[in-house]
């Protein structure tokens, strides 16, 4: 993202970015819930009705998706739509709110499940706020307002912040 803004948009190298959101949100859906089937013996169906935390990873997967089949459709010029350019921050900052209402059932037990949880909804909530801010800073530049140029260089910056505090989750 960051090259791209440098170097202006190259063929292949402005399709990285919205190609991210989609295999992250592949593996999302794949990986987030390993007891569904084929890994594990759950059913799809059954688990999402039952279990809030599935249905929460896979709503996070749908967004994912979303956010880059949106930006991958706008970047080829197909979808042209004034609205398409806020699909992006709307999904960013509405994810970024659900994520501070998701919370990890499976493996919050023993003697540590209380600081456990305290440090992953804290993860949660830096994500969060680097979420908001990169959704606020891409809807904006995507729209005449003073420092327009700033908030293009910014929003991708905030994506490598929340990149690097991604690559050190854990639970």
């Amino acid at each position: 993202m960051l090259v791209e803004t440098a170097q202006g948009k190259r063929l292949l190298l402005k399709y990285i970015w919205p190609a991210s959101f989609l295999l992250s949100g592949v593996f999302v859906l794949v990986w987030s819930d390993t007891e569904l089937w084929p890994f594990g013996p759950h059913h799809w169906l059954e688990s999402l009705r039952q279990d809030p935390e599935v249905l929460q990873h896979k709503i996070f997967a749908a967004l994912l998706l979303g956010l880059g089949s949106i930006e991958w459709l706008r970047l080829k010029a197909t979808l042209r739509a004034a609205w398409s350019a806020f699909v992006f921050p709307a999904l960013a900052i509405g994810g970024s709110i659900l994520l501070l209402f998701h919370q990890h059932q499976a493996g919050m037990h023993g003697p540590d499940h209380m600081e456990l949880m305290a440090r992953i909804q804290s993860q949660h909530l830096s994500y969060s706020l680097l979420g908001i801010g990169i959704g606020l800073t891409k809807g904006l530049s995507e729209i005449r307002v003073p420092g327009q140029r700033f908030l293009a260089k910014l929003w991708p910056l905030l994506m490598v912040g929340l990149g690097i505090l991604l690559m050190f989750y854990t639970e």
